[in-house]
């Protein structure tokens, strides 16, 4: 992608493109703080990049398991916190920990980006969730399943395609896309496709017709949505293991 150079002109164009996305999308920093990119002169990157995604149809189910994708929440960075940790410490507000700087003890969703209230968590409680934006059983049935074991863990454990939410809404996801369910909270909307747009364009999984129509739609309604970008690479260290 082109960037844009040329004094005034070029600013304007820049702003005219971010200025378009602010109307009802609700600002998030999913998987990364680097700068999401946009796209000069048309739609933002995010409805530009759903006509980038092969469109096939669902893969069976067969051959599914959690455990496919690696040991749930693996500290593939080399942190020594596990994933689950990191999402809370990044997601959440007021955190306190039980260790160090490393077990998230309790903290706040304000709000739940899908339910759109405050969530308090408590360590044992079950009012918050860690979702995969892109669920693992879709991303099976959407190329994964071709996948060798290092790269379903690194999606699995990725942050761009984590975040924590309430419980309550995120179970009435299941394994559902773009074109069965969205969250409650209308206003996440765009920013919930674009995150999974970005994760499937990078780990290169297909979308159905009836997927990518719904994220076009939403994604029509703020044109100027950017593109998330960053996470962890595409491929977890040689020390993880997945059945």
């Amino acid at each position: 992608m082109a960037r844009l150079r040329g004094g005034a002109a070029a600013a304007a164009v820049v702003l005219m493109v971010i200025g378009a996305g602010v109307t009802g999308c609700k600002k998030d920093s999913i998987g990364s703080s680097e700068p999401a990119e946009t796209v000069a002169g048309g739609g933002g990157a995010a409805l530009a990049a759903v006509d980038s995604l092969a469109v096939k149809g669902r893969a069976p189910k067969t051959g599914y398991s959690r455990e496919r994708f690696g040991t749930a929440w693996a500290d593939t960075d080399s942190n020594h916190c596990d994933t689950r940790d990191d999402i809370l410490k990044r997601d959440l507000k007021e955190v306190k920990f039980s260790d160090g700087d490393c077990r998230v003890s309790s903290g706040v969703l304000q709000p739940d980006p899908y339910g759109g209230k405050d969530v308090t968590f408590t360590r044992g409680r079950s009012l918050v969730d860690i979702d995969h934006l892109v669920a693992l059983s879709d991303a099976w049935q959407k190329g994964a399943k071709y996948w060798d074991a290092s790269k379903r863990i690194a999606l699995a454990n990725d942050p761009l395609n984590l975040r924590a939410v309430g419980a309550s809404a995120n179970r009435s996801k299941g394994d559902g896309d773009t074109a069965t369910w969205l969250p409650p909270d209308k206003g996440y909307r765009c920013t919930y496709v674009a995150a999974q747009v970005a994760v499937k364009k990078k780990y290169e999984l297909w979308v159905t017709d009836a997927e990518k129509a719904a994220m076009k739609k939403v994604l029509s309604g703020c044109p100027g949505q950017k593109l998330p970008s960053g996470g962890n690479p595409t491929a977890a260290p040689e020390r993880f293991h997945a059945n």
